[in-house]
């Protein structure tokens, strides 16, 4: 679905902090936002924990730095990193040109599945409410 220019798909659950989550059976496939990262500007480094370190929702498992701004990547949920995506080692860009594509960050394998029930949808008034602050806070 587009909002006001942007692009927030309607299979994807989406965490307070700019993150998003995509449930691929026991995996969950972890970025940053289509909103995050036009905020941020051209991503120039993203750090991360490594394979087989754990996060926990609602916690810090990295960072993204556009060179002029770095911010903390917050997990949607708890569990297991399966798989972190090097590719970006040499392409932070990606995160700007493919945020629900090529650049996502980690895959994690889900510890506890009632985590999605706390995150928001598209179309949902939460999200709504979320988005509409958001857009108030950057504006100012």
């Amino acid at each position: 679905m587009n909002i006001e220019g942007y692009n927030f798909p309607d299979d994807l659950y989406f965490h307070k902090e700019h993150t998003w989550a995509r449930k691929e059976g026991t995996i969950i496939v972890i970025g940053v936002t289509d909103y995050a990262q036009k905020m941020a500007g051209t991503v120039k480094r993203v750090q991360t924990l490594e394979e087989d370190d754990e996060v926990e929702q609602h916690k810090p498992f990295g960072t993204m730095s556009t060179g002029k701004w770095t911010g903390k990547l917050y997990s949607p949920v708890s569990g297991e990193i399966a798989t972190v995506n090097e590719d970006l080692d040499g392409e932070p860009g990606s995160i700007n040109s493919e945020p629900y594509g090529a650049g996502w960050l980690i895959k994690v394998k889900l510890g506890n599945e009632g985590e999605l029930a706390a995150l928001m949808r598209v179309g949902t008034p939460d999200f709504a409410a979320w988005f509409k602050a958001e857009r108030a806070k950057h504006q100012k």
